[in-house]
């Protein structure tokens, strides 16, 4: 334990030098009698026992008010003196990170429409873990890097929901919110990039450029990517699907994929190949209980250290030092009481 104010006890045990030497002066002091009414045959009254029983109780009393005051006081001055301990915080924590990989390209748009509110319930069921999200068509956007800020990533998600929501509707002939051009261009701003000389859908460019967004790939951690997609190529990636599962494999990436129920055979296979061997699993829209069974997939990779900075904090003691003080405070009233009768 140590002390934030020492001054404060030095100036206490002075109050206490000073408070016991005046006692000691007064209770050794042989005071001559001055005024007052003289009363015959004390001595004969001191004699009583009833007497003598009231003088040992009232000394006793006495004695553990003087007592119970002189805790009061050394207790408060303790507290002032801000007594404290240290304690070495290390923020570490055992974690997963994950980030969501979604194709918005418009022949996805129906089932990224149900799958971002599953999103939303994923991040919800799995506390504890770092979020990021990675857009992508013809180029990846990453919206959000890993983070645990939950509520983050679920307005990043309420956000893609609302740009998919108003994009079908304006091709099923709908009307335009008045912040249309803010919703497409957040969906579609970015992941356009080098569309006219690449094309759109480049599926394997968009799982890569997940895998790079993950921060420390040297460090041994879990990493997940949740990967959806109808892998339906319309252009020249830079990246081939099979490459890009290559690349997970290498760093160490498990890619749970989420195809759609158009998908053609061809696709759906090559798309199934590449998860399973990045060591996770393959998924369509259609069957039900499709996220329960990601995240309890989810739940059974460990989770990796992830380390934070070490701080030093200070608790200060005072919960004992306070008991005593109101212990002797109500001692004091206490003993008031009775001495008065």
């Amino acid at each position: 334990m140590e002390l934030k104010n020492h001054f404060v006890l030095y100036i206490g045990i002075l109050i206490f030098v000073l408070l016991f030497s005046l006692f000691f002066i007064k209770f050794n002091k042989k005071e001559n009698y001055k005024g007052g009414k003289k009363v015959v045959n004390t001595l004969y009254t001191r004699d009583e026992p009833y007497f003598k029983r009231k003088m040992l109780t009232y000394r006793i009393l006495s004695v553990l008010m003087i007592a119970a005051c002189v805790m009061g006081i050394a207790v408060s001055f303790i507290m002032l003196a801000r007594p404290y301990k240290t304690k070495t915080v290390n923020k570490e924590k055992y974690s997963r990170d994950i980030i969501l990989c979604i194709d918005v390209s418009t022949s996805v748009d129906y089932l990224n429409k149900n799958l971002v509110e599953e999103l939303k319930e994923t991040v919800n069921n799995l506390k504890g873990e770092r979020f990021g999200i990675v857009i992508f068509n013809a180029s990846p956007v990453l919206l959000s890097p890993l983070t645990d800020d939950y509520e983050f990533i679920i307005e990043q998600l309420d956000l893609i929901e609302q740009s998919l929501d108003m994009r079908i509707r304006f091709n099923e002939g709908g009307y335009l919110p008045d912040n249309w051009f803010y919703l497409d261009t957040y969906i579609s701003g970015g992941t356009l990039v080098g569309a006219e000389e690449r094309g759109s859908s480049l599926i394997g460019d968009g799982l890569a450029a997940s895998v790079y967004d993950f921060s420390d790939l040297e460090e041994e951690r879990t990493r997940i990517v949740i990967f959806s997609t109808d892998n339906d190529i319309q252009g020249t990636p830079l990246v081939t699907l099979e490459e890009a599962a290559d690349i997970c494999k290498e760093n160490n990436v498990t890619v749970f994929g989420i195809g759609t129920k158009e998908m053609t055979e061809a696709n759906k296979q090559s798309m199934q190949d590449a998860v399973l061997y990045t060591g996770g699993a393959f998924y369509l829209e259609e069957e039900s209980g499709t996220f329960a069974q990601i995240v309890s997939e989810i739940e059974k990779k460990s989770k990796s250290l992830i380390k934070g900075s070490t701080e030093i904090q200070e608790i200060e003691l005072v919960e004992i030092p306070f008991i005593l003080l109101l212990f002797s405070v109500m001692a004091m009233i206490v003993l008031t009481k009775i001495i008065k009768r």
